[in-house]
C-alpha cells in the first residue's frame, strides 16, 4: 500500500558529506527524473497503492513534471509525502501552490542552520532566505485554500558550526507553523559538534554521534530503514528496484515500470534479502544488504528483524 519513488536524482546543492555530491550514487541510481507517464501507469496498474514518498537522494522539487504527478496522485486519491527531505531552494510559485492545491501530506525541509552564515556551510549553493521565503509562500497558499496540508517540518542536522542555533531555529520553526526535528549527522568528521552538553540538553538525546547512539541503544541510528523492504519499498526514478532508501550499491532485481510492480517486489533477490535480514539466509554478494553497515551490525549481534506477516 505504501511505496517510495525517487522523483529526481539530480540535486543543485553540493552538501560535502552527501553521496549525491560525491557521485557515489551514479553507478546504481544514475541521473534522471521520474516521468509522469511511468508514474501514471504504475498507479493505474496498482490500485492498492495508497501513499507514495517522492524524495530520496536528489531534490524531488526539481522534477519538471512534478505538478502533473501531484495532480494525478490527488485525482487517484494517492497521498504524497516528501518525508526524506527537500532543500526548497528553487521552486516556482506554481509548484508551491500545487503542493497545497493537491494536498501533499508532508514536506520535510532540510534546513541546517538559522542564518545564511551557518546554513551555507553544509548546504553549499543554498540560500537560507530563499528557503524561508518559499516556506512563507506555502503558508500563504495554505491560508488561501484553507488547508492543513502540507504539514511542514524543519529538519536540522546538528554540526559544530550550527549547534548554538538550535533554539533559534526551533523558535523560527514554531513561528512558521513547522514541527522541528534534530538529526544526528552520519559523518562525524565533518564539523564535529562543539557544545555537546548543550546539544544533549536541547535534544533530550544523550548521543551526539551515530557511534554513541549505537553504543547507548544497541542498534544503528535509523535502523528502521531495513523495514522498507516489506513496508515501503524504494523504486528508482527509472523503475529499478532499490529496496530501501539507503541503498545505492546495487538493485534487488526487476523493474517496476517494465516488469510490473508485483513481479519486481517478488523477485528472488528481494525475497532472499528479506530472509537475510531475518537471519534465515547467509549474506550473498549480489544482494545490496551485504554492503550495508545496517546489515553488518545485525549480523554481528544476531539481532535480526522479526516479522510474522507471511511476506517472503
Amino acid at each position: 500500500m505504501r511505496l517510495r519513488i525517487e522523483a529526481s536524482s539530480f540535486c543543485q546543492l553540493r552538501c560535502p558529506s552527501c553521496p549525491t555530491t560525491a557521485g557515489a550514487i551514479h553507478p546504481t541510481v544514475s541521473s534522471g527524473y521520474l516521468r509522469f507517464d511511468d508514474f501514471r501507469t504504475l498507479i493505474d496498474n496498482n490500485p492498492s497503492i495508497g501513499s507514495v514518498e517522492l524524495s530520496n537522494y536528489g531534490e524531488a522539487l526539481l522534477n519538471p513534471q512534478l505538478i502533473e504527478i501531484l495532480k494525478y496522485a490527488h485525482f487517484k486519491s494517492v497521498a504524497v509525502t516528501f518525508r526524506n527531505g527537500v532543500n526548497l531552494n528553487h521552486c516556482k510559485d506554481e509548484l508551491l501552490e500545487s503542493l497545497v492545491k493537491y494536498h501533499v501530506r508532508e514536506l520535510n525541509c532540510s534546513i541546517d542552520g538559522a542564518s545564511q552564515e551557518t546554513y551555507r556551510v553544509y548546504r553549499v549553493r543554498g540560500d537560507f532566505d530563499t528557503v524561508i521565503g518559499n516556506i512563507e509562500r506555502i503558508n500563504h497558499f495554505k491560508r488561501v485554500y484553507n488547508s492543513e496540508f502540507p504539514r511542514l517540518s524543519w529538519q536540522f542536522i546538528i554540526f559544530g558550526h550550527n549547534d548554538h542555533e538550535i533554539p533559534i531555529a526551533r523558535e523560527m520553526a514554531a513561528f512558521l507553523g513547522m514541527t522541528f526535528n534534530c538529526k544526528i549527522s552520519w559523518d562525524a568528521k565533518f564539523s564535529p559538534i562543539r557544545h555537546k552538553e548543550f546539544v544533549r540538553a536541547q535534544t533530550g538525546e544523550h548521543a551526539v554521534t551515530r557511534r554513541e547512539y549505537e553504543e547507548l541503544h544497541g542498534r544503528k541510528y535509523a535502523a528502521e530503514i531495513c523495514q522498507q523492504l516489506w513496508d515501503e519499498p524504494q523504486i528508482n526514478w527509472n523503475g529499478k528496484n532499490l529496496g530501501c532508501c539507503r541503498n545505492f550499491w546495487g538493485d534487488f532485481g526487476g523493474n517496476a515500470f517494465t516488469d510490473g510492480l508485483t513481479a519486481c517486489l517478488r523477485h528472488e533477490k528481494m525475497s532472499y534479502a528479506r530472509n537475510m535480514l531475518r537471519g534465515r539466509s547467509p549474506p550473498r554478494d549480489d544482494i545490496p544488504c551485504s554492503t550495508c553497515e545496517m546489515y553488518h551490525a545485525m549480523h554481528s549481534r544476531s539481532d535480526w528483524i522479526v516479522r510474522d506477516d507471511g511476506i517472503t
